[in-house]
C-alpha cells in the first residue's frame, strides 16, 4: 500500500499514511486533529541489491558526437 506525505500548516507537523491509491487525494487530518493539511511531494526511494553483477565498460574511444575519432 503507498505511503504518503502531509504536513499540517496549522501545527506545522509533518506525518505520513499508509493508504489506497484510490484515496490518495482524500482529505487527511494531522495527528494532532487538525484537518488543514497538504499532501506533498516525495519520491521514491528503492533500494535492495541486485543479484547481478554490474556490467562491464566497454573498451573504445569516448566522446562527443562523433566517438572520439574524427573531431578536432
Amino acid at each position: 500500500m503507498p505511503r504518503y506525505e502531509y504536513r499540517c500548516r496549522t501545527c506545522g507537523d509533518t506525518f505520513e499514511l499508509n493508504r489506497p491509491m484510490a484515496e490518495s487525494a482524500a482529505p487527511a487530518d494531522c495527528p494532532a486533529g487538525h484537518d488543514d493539511t497538504v499532501k506533498l511531494l516525495s519520491t521514491v526511494a528503492v533500494g535492495g541489491v541486485s543479484a547481478a553483477p554490474a556490467p562491464a565498460p566497454r573498451a573504445g574511444g569516448g566522446g562527443g558526437c562523433c566517438g572520439g575519432g574524427c573531431c578536432g
